[in-house]
C-alpha cells in the first residue's frame, strides 16, 4: 500500500505546485500601478477624446506606450482597459498611454485616424509632465488597433507650425511597433470574409468609411489613404507583428505583403505567425511578453 500513499502525495504536491504557479500567474497579471482614466486629448463631432494613463506604481522606466484602443474601428469608454492585457508591459517600467477614440460609424477611419495622430502628439507635448522621453514611443494593438498603428507608422510626422494649439504642432511618429493582425491594405482584402468581390470597402464596415465608400472612385483613394501598405517608405520604425495562419477576417497576407514591401526598403519587421491561430487566441497574452522584449531591444 505504499506505493498508493507515495501517488497521494505525489497529487498533492501536483495540486501545490499549480497553486503556487496560479497565484504567481494571477500577482503577476495585476501589477501595482497608478491609473487616471478619461484624459482628454480633444474633440470629434462635440465629443470628447480620451485616454488612460497606466503606469507601474514603482519601478518606471521612462518610456511610453500608446495603445490603439480600437476592435472593428470601434473603442471603449474611459476606464475599460484590462490591466491585465498590460501587465507585462507595465512590469518592464512602460507607462501606457491607452488611446480610445469616437467609433464608426459616428466617426470616420479617416477621422479616426487624424485622432491618433492627435493622441500621439498629446502624449509628446506633456512627456514631462508623464515623466516619459517623447523621443521614444512605442505602440501597440491588434486587429484595427494594429491596423491604426500601422497608420501612424507609415505616416507619423511633424504637425503644422501653424496650427493654433501647440500640440498640433509637434510630432506624432512613433519608435517602435509591436501589434497582432493588422489590416494592411483595404483595396485587396484576398481571401477575407469581409471582401466584396469587386475591390469595394470591407462588407460590414462600409459606413465605417463615410458616405462617399459606395462610390468606387472615391474609394480607389479612401481606401489607398487608409492603407499603411501605400504610404511604406524608409524610413519605419522596428515593427513586429503576430498573425494567425488561420484568420478569415484579417488574412496572414494582409501581413505578408506588408512585410514585404518594408524589407524592400530596408526596414527592420519581424512577422510571427502563430500557427493555427484565428482573428485572436487564448494565448496572446503571453506574446506580450515578446512585445515587451521588442520595446526593450529598440526603445531602450
Amino acid at each position: 500500500m505504499k506505493w498508493i500513499k507515495n501517488i497521494g502525495l505525489l497529487l498533492v504536491l501536483l495540486v501545490f505546485a499549480s497553486l503556487l504557479v496560479g497565484v504567481d500567474l494571477w500577482f503577476f497579471y495585476h501589477p501595482k500601478v497608478i491609473r487616471t482614466d478619461g484624459v482628454i486629448y480633444g474633440h470629434r463631432h462635440g465629443k470628447e477624446l480620451t485616454m488612460d494613463i497606466i503606469r507601474p506604481e514603482i519601478g518606471s522606466n521612462g518610456l511610453g506606450i500608446a495603445l490603439m484602443v480600437s476592435g472593428g474601428w470601434k473603442s471603449g469608454p474611459p476606464g475599460s482597459t484590462p490591466i491585465e492585457m498590460m501587465a507585462p508591459l507595465l512590469r518592464r517600467g512602460y507607462t501606457i498611454f491607452a488611446i480610445s477614440h469616437i467609433s464608426q460609424p459616428d466617426a470616420t477611419v479617416m477621422e479616426i485616424i487624424e485622432d491618433m495622430h492627435k493622441g500621439i502628439r498629446y502624449v509628446r507635448y506633456h512627456a514631462k509632465k508623464y515623466q516619459i522621453d517623447p523621443e521614444r514611443l512605442g505602440v501597440t494593438g491588434g486587429s484595427a488597433g494594429g491596423h491604426l498603428s500601422l497608420m501612424l507608422a507609415t505616416t507619423g510626422g511633424m504637425g503644422s507650425a501653424a496650427a493654433e494649439d501647440p500640440v498640433d504642432q509637434v510630432s506624432s511618429a512613433v519608435q517602435a511597433v509591436a501589434i497582432f493582425y493588422p489590416v494592411t491594405d483595404l483595396l485587396n482584402l484576398g481571401s477575407s470574409r469581409e471582401n466584396p468581390g469587386d475591390g469595394g470597402p470591407p462588407k460590414s464596415y462600409v459606413e465605417a468609411f463615410g458616405p462617399d465608400a459606395t462610390n468606387m472612385e472615391k474609394w480607389k483613394q479612401i481606401g489607398r489613404d487608409s492603407s499603411p501598405i501605400y504610404h511604406v517608405h524608409d524610413r519605419l520604425p522596428p515593427t513586429l507583428i503576430y498573425h494567425g495562419d488561420e484568420d478569415n477576417l484579417t488574412p496572414l497576407d494582409q501581413s505578408e505583403r506588408y512585410v514585404e514591401e518594408v524589407r524592400k526598403l530596408g526596414n527592420m519587421i519581424e512577422l510571427r505567425v502563430h500557427q493555427g491561430g484565428d482573428h485572436g487566441w487564448w494565448t496572446m497574452i503571453f506574446d506580450l511578453q515578446e512585445f515587451g522584449v521588442w520595446f526593450d531591444r529598440y526603445l531602450k
